[in-house]
């Protein structure tokens, strides 16, 4: 149910319709495409711009309505409504420069003199000591390079993703448009972008709803985003690397990108009983809020991620102190009660290198409600709470946000020790200047805390608050101090404001709304318990010395997604469960009970139609929504009702997708391999029937191998496939060898044998068809781009060898020809394409260049990439498969500022497409196929093959064998 608005576009060929916003741009750019590795001749591109033009000025003046103008629907801060003030920064631009001394000195202090604030003195220009234990700056790239500080902070680990707060990314982005796309390209899809501008301009100013798919209003490179907080499934807030909180999810698959100035992280520092040092903790220079103490030096500080978990260090210059923020999400193999819960907790370890004792505060201030539009009609409140249960207490305040339909209530607390004392300020003015509260802490490095609720919230007038935690800090010493965030959003409703929903962590903590303070007071009493599951997960592959370091940063990283990809988790009623599985599935109502709904892939949408018509962006023709027996593209649109109304992608009808039913084949056996789940299988088994007996149509001449449409009638949605391909027939075979596995272990010996004859047939004419020498033609067409090399062309066996299959007796494709077109790939689309830095181009042409034939032939795919690295992994080239890895990984994360916002896609020069995409996930199958390879050194039993747990078997105990030997009982029919 993930918006793609929130990466701004879908599709590369949708893109030609984002040109309406550049109507009014006075120059279209050239050819962007990658450099030649060999001569192509082609037209003059001046003329080809100047028609480029004046066809999308036309368009642009008869289907986007004039209030559209050029600008996004990215706000970099929060939106002003009426005389709302939120003070975001124009920029995000590092605030402090080298040589540039800060002064703060406060009036009316009462007891608390003027202080010096010298907080960015002048760095040396020398690197970082390379110290015992010190991950050295060239591990993490550049990223690390400008900082000049010597503080390695609390217990950060050596592995992860580290940035200093004073980087700039070199390399700016810009989302993929009409710009780049060539014109043979632009004129094949001119249909297809006049019905877009169509159909969006329905949606945005008749139907008053935002576009799932969002050309007009990209979402623009913000290089800022780090780890999200947040369980699976009950929203997230995503906190930045420099401390903002700056993304939002708190309505389930609706996206706000917004820095909120005023929610910000405050230190205090007094010795013998006067204030010395007060900070933000943020590099910012906002224009409200000015009476604070900000920008903050980033030289001196720097931020590492190992999601779920993320450290800042912040070395105090002047001061002797060094702060480490540590933040922690339940993120927990195998836990579905914990991993649910919408919390984020904040650790601060302070250290003291000096010879005098300190008190040490650090203050937690947030705004109720980001400043936007849902905070303008006034009603917000703040009360304070104390919750003592099991000898532990927490105290803090709530941010009451009833705005309808979704209200919600934020908890900020903090957890009370001996050595501890917690303070409030129930609200201040987040547009003001702020210096009541400045001057409250500052005074005595503790807040007023008056009792008693605010007041409700003027229309148009801000409210926010505050929690402070103040510890004394003897010489040479160390203390804690713990923070907590949590929200409690129990009941939802999608865009539609149609079915009411309960968020799956309302079965442990209720579903009144009253649950903030309890969720608070859990997980400041359970982050140490979560932290020593995390790290049991994470240590057999951080201790692993053979795997590189940029690996374990993004296998752990890039899971951000399973929490911050619009993953919805809910309850279903027990009315509900009556009527919710269709009759052949009413099986699955025990699971439905004790799991919940959980949004991001649905087995019964499959068996279910929507004969509602529609038009196809693409093509023009009018189908139905959804046909009966056919993997759904998605389950639905957040802003719409998903699960009742699905397939809000609207660009193919892809009930004639090639792809879609022979994944999820391919996935179900997969799973059960892994898992060893019998029942898992018998319950998928009849959608595999019924999925694939709507697949045979494809086969039209009966040579037991499907043929594609002549149009983008796959995932690769705009890339024309004609005939039998290397992509779909090899998906093809290997969800027919499945199949005879699974048809097997059902006891359905008709359909085995049917299937085992289709496979026979159809090896026969993929290798007849496709197999040039060196690899697997890309079609059959007529066309030149036929003979490119797919970087893809190998999914079916990267699916068959992740699932045991693939070789020896299971063979579907012969081994030296994986190995020989993997080697191919290799040397072509990786080595062949940008030096060999950028991960595998989708296609490129035997000659070596780039196959420009379509808008995303000459992409790179991340999450692709991944893929075909663990293919070549499970076929023994593994140096070949980090070498190929790595590319991307160093591209996104390092060059292109792109964490924890991975995209879909990204070009040689220039863009990227689909920023927070889901695909990049599959680098979880290199650690399968290195899992795989370990045990086939250590001569392994088949059966389960995930000896260290790191989550990707749930059941080590179980293998398929041992299942089918041993069903369980009341799966024995």
């Amino acid at each position: 149910t993930q918006r793609d608005d929130r990466g701004g576009d879908r599709g590369g060929f949708i893109a030609v319709a984002a040109t309406t916003a550049a109507a009014t741009v006075t120059r279209l750019h050239g050819d962007t495409s990658s450099p030649q590795l060999s001569p192509e001749a082609g037209p003059p591109r001046e003329h080809l711009t100047i028609i480029r033009a004046h066809i999308w000025a036309w368009l642009a003046r008869y289907f986007v309505p004039e209030s559209s103008g050029t600008e996004t629907t990215e706000v970099v801060g929060t939106q002003n409504p009426g005389n709302m003030r939120t003070g975001v920064p124009a920029s995000e631009q590092t605030s402090c420069a080298k040589g540039d001394p800060q002064a703060y000195c406060p009036e009316n202090t009462g007891g608390t003199e003027a202080v010096q604030v010298t907080d960015c003195q002048n760095p040396e220009d020398s690197q970082p000591q390379n110290e015992q234990g010190y991950s050295n700056p060239q591990d993490f790239g550049q990223l690390m390079a400008s900082y000049e500080g010597k503080a390695k902070g609390y217990q950060v680990p050596p592995f992860g993703w580290r940035i200093c707060l004073a980087h700039e990314f070199a390399e700016k982005r810009k989302p993929f448009n009409a710009n780049n796309v060539s014109l043979s390209n632009l004129m094949k899809h001119l249909g297809m972008g006049l019905r877009y501008l169509q159909w969006w301009y329905r949606k945005t100013q008749v139907e008053k709803k935002t576009p799932f798919i969002d050309l007009i209003n990209s979402v623009p490179l913000r290089q800022i985003y780090g780890c999200p907080l947040g369980g699976i499934g009950g929203g997230t807030i995503t906190r930045g690397w420099r401390g903002q909180f700056c993304r939002w999810q708190l309505n389930p698959g609706m996206y706000q990108h917004q820095t909120v100035i005023a929610d910000q992280f405050t230190v205090c520092l007094r010795r013998k009983g006067q204030t010395v040092y007060q900070q933000v903790l943020s590099v910012e220079r906002p224009s409200v809020l000015h009476s604070w103490n900000w920008g903050l030096c980033g030289y001196f500080a720097f931020y590492h991620a190992l999601y779920p978990r993320a450290w800042t260090v912040y070395q105090l210059p002047g001061q002797n102190v060094t702060l480490t923020c540590r933040q922690i999400t339940p993120i927990l193999p195998h836990d579905y009660q914990d991993s649910s819960l919408p919390v984020g907790v904040f650790v601060w370890d302070v250290e003291n290198e000096g010879d005098e004792a300190l008190d040490v505060s650090i203050m937690f201030s947030m705004r109720n409600g980001l400043g936007g539009e849902d905070d303008a009609p006034g009603g917000l409140w703040n009360e304070p709470f104390c919750l003592e249960r099991d000898g532990e207490t927490v105290q803090g305040l709530l941010l009451h946000h009833p705005t309808p339909p979704n209200p919600y209530t934020m908890a900020v607390a903090a957890r009370l020790t001996a050595d501890t004392m917690v303070t409030h300020l129930t609200a201040f003015d987040p547009d003001s200047a702020g210096q009541q509260v400045w001057q409250d802490l500052l005074q005595d490095g503790q807040l007023d805390s008056l009792a008693g609720q605010s007041l409700p919230s003027q229309k148009g007038v801000g409210i926010a608050g505050a929690v402070c935690v103040m510890g004394k800090l003897p010489p040479r010493g160390q203390r804690r101090l713990e923070f907590s965030l949590a929200w409690d959003m129990p009941r939802i409703m999608f865009g539609a404001k149609g079915q009411v929903y309960y968020r799956r962590y309302t079965r442990f903590f209720g579903p009144d709304g009253d649950a903030a303070p309890t969720l608070s007071h859990y997980a400041l009493c359970r982050y140490a318990d979560w932290e020593e599951r995390i790290s049991a997960w994470q240590s057999p592959v951080l201790d692993d010395r053979s795997l590189p370091a940029w690996y374990k940063s993004a296998l752990f990283n890039e899971l951000y997604f399973l929490a911050d990809g619009g993953t919805v988790w809910l309850e279903v009623p027990e009315d509900c469960l009556r009527e919710e599985p269709v009759e052949s599935m009413c099986q699955l109502r025990p699971l439905l009970r004790e799991y919940g709904r959980f949004g991001y892939l649905e087995a019964l949408a499959t068996l279910r139609e929507d004969l509602a018509q529609q038009r196809y962006l693409m093509s023009g023709i009018i189908a139905p929504v959804k046909r009966r027996n056919v993997v759904p593209h998605d389950v639905g649109d957040p802003d719409d009702e998903p699960w009742l109304r699905v397939n809000a992608y609207v660009v193919h009808d892809t009930a004639d997708w090639k792809d879609l039913n022979l994944k999820f084949v391919l996935q179900v056996y997969r799973d059960y391999y892994l898992t060893g789940d019998h029942c898992f299988l018998r319950d998928m088994w009849p959608v595999c029937l019924a999925v694939m007996e709507s697949e045979m149509k494809f086969d039209k001449d009966q040579d037991g191998l499907i043929e594609n449409g002549g149009y983008a009638d796959q995932t690769y949605d705009g890339w024309v496939t004609t005939g039998p391909s290397a992509y779909c027939g090899g998906l093809w075979l290997a969800a027919v060898a499945v199949m005879v596995k699974m048809a097997a272990l059902c006891g359905a010996q008709e359909v085995q044998d049917k299937f085992s004859s289709i496979l026979s047939r159809g090896q026969e004419a993929y290798e007849r068809l496709l197999w040039n020498g060196r690899y697997y033609n890309y079609d059959c067409s007529s066309q030149p781009q036929s003979h490119s090399i797919m970087s893809d062309q190998c999914a079916g066996q990267w699916f068959l060898r992740a699932s045991g299959l693939g070789e020896g007796d299971s063979e579907v494709f012969p081994t030296p020809h994986v190995v020989r077109a993997l080697q191919t790939i290799f040397e072509f689309n990786v080595q062949g394409f940008a030096g060999g830095a950028m991960g595998a181009v989708n296609g490129m042409q035997p000659h070596g260049v780039p196959d420009r034939s379509s808008v995303q032939s000459d992409e790179v795919w991340v999450g692709v990439v991944y893929g075909l690295a663990a293919t070549m992994i499970q076929e023994g080239l593994t140096w070949e498969g980090f070498r190929t890895a790595e590319g991307c990984y160093r591209t996104v994360w390092e060059r292109l500022g792109l964490a924890f916002q991975t995209p879909e896609a990204y070009c040689q020069q220039q863009v990227f497409r689909s920023l927070a995409y889901m695909r990049p996930l599959s680098i979880w199958a290199m650690q399968l196929a290195l899992q795989q390879q370990q045990q086939q050194q250590h001569k392994k039993a088949p059966g389960p093959i995930a000896k260290q747990d790191t989550g990707l078997s749930t059941r080590p105990k179980l293998g398929p064998k041992e299942a089918v030997a041993n069903p369980s009982p009341e799966c024995a029919s």
